[in-house]
């Protein structure tokens, strides 16, 4: 069985026993995380919802709360000696998921 759910304005396919890299939730390390926007089910059957599916959730739990790889936003002028470099890195919480509850 999978689920569609939707955090943080992305959407993510995960099955039982998935780790998925999602945007910064508040919550602790070790603490379990119910999401309720389920956008679909699927397995045997597929039930797809208009636009979440009624009284279905997915447990997980916060592995780790992190920050990706540093990427680099460089601007640059022509011929006025302007160049700048900054540098940025999107938090992250690593998420494990538990159960599929339909």
């Amino acid at each position: 069985m999978y689920a569609v759910l939707e955090t943080g304005g992305k959407q993510y396919q995960v099955q039982v026993g998935d780790q998925v890299k999602v945007e910064k939730l508040t919550s602790e390390v070790g603490a379990t995380v119910e999401l309720d926007k389920v956008l679909a089910l699927g397995g045997e059957t597929f039930k797809a919802g208009t636009p979440y599916v009624e009284g279905a959730s997915v447990k997980a739990t916060v592995l780790e709360q992190g920050k990706g790889k540093k990427i680099l936003i460089g601007k640059f002028r022509p011929k006025s000696g302007y160049r700048r470099t900054r540098g940025h890195r999107q938090p992250y919480t690593l998420l494990k998921i538990e159960a599929i509850n339909a």
